[in-house]
């Protein structure tokens, strides 16, 4: 299983339009790729002045669908963002791979 963590500060003046924008367009968009089977928005505190900043972790069954999302849909659905909030946001990409899980 491969969580894929896309970490964006946002600025206060547009994070609640960008929020919004990211639960009724964008994750569904990533969502239909079929490339993940689930999805989770947090809030990081603690971020630097000026933005807030958000964790948005994709699960991906597995590598293949990840790189399937990447090499098919990551260009485009990633450039709809940069257009969507050009100069408001900087972001940071993280791959993991899950070696256990723990519920209760």
């Amino acid at each position: 299983m491969i969580l894929y963590n896309v970490t964006v500060s946002i600025d206060k003046e547009v994070h609640l339009t960008w929020l919004n924008w990211m639960k009724v367009d964008h994750i569904p968009k990533v969502m239909n790729t079929g490339c993940f089977k689930e999805c989770r928005i947090s809030r990081v505190h603690g971020e630097e002045e000026g933005g807030m900043t958000f964790a948005i972790s994709y699960i991906s069954p597995s590598q293949e669908k990840y790189d399937e999302y990447q090499e098919n849909h990551a260009t485009e659905l990633q450039n709809e963002h940069a257009s969507e909030f050009n100069g408001k946001f900087v972001a940071f990409r993280t791959l993991l791979t899950v070696i256990e899980e723990f519920k209760q």
